[in-house]
């Protein structure tokens, strides 16, 4: 009976109270380090599926190449903004063609051998 008395004093001391709160807040930052987890697998998984795709051909404009002609001539439908407010920003817009041409200039410097500037003799 002795055990009994601590249980009492421990009741009266508002320690339950405490356990309570501390096992309730474990369990809450389990849960939350949990979700934390699967977003994070979620993220990898999804990052991992688009490393195994092949690159889209896409214009500087952002459409498919599919949508421009053999002139480089984009024929794409847009929204051109035809009406303004004071601050600029565009209140009315109208179906239009893209402006873009494809680029069709040499290729990035990345991509091009050039010799050594030096030489090692």
């Amino acid at each position: 009976m002795d055990w009994f008395w601590w249980v009492l004093i421990l009741f009266w001391t508002g320690g339950f109270a405490w356990l309570a709160d501390t096992a309730r807040t474990a369990l809450r930052n389990r849960h939350e380090r949990r979700m934390e987890r699967l977003e994070a697998a979620k993220s990898e998984r999804l990052a991992v599926e688009a490393a195994h795709k092949p690159p889209e051909p896409v214009c500087g404009c952002t459409h498919h190449l599919a949508k421009h002609d053999r002139t480089g001539r984009c024929h794409e439908r847009v929204e051109v903004p035809t009406a303004w407010d004071e601050n600029r920003k565009p209140l009315r817009f109208e179906a239009g063609e893209c402006n873009c041409r494809q680029y069709v200039g040499p290729q990035p410097l990345s991509q091009v051998y050039a010799e050594e500037l030096t030489d090692r003799a």
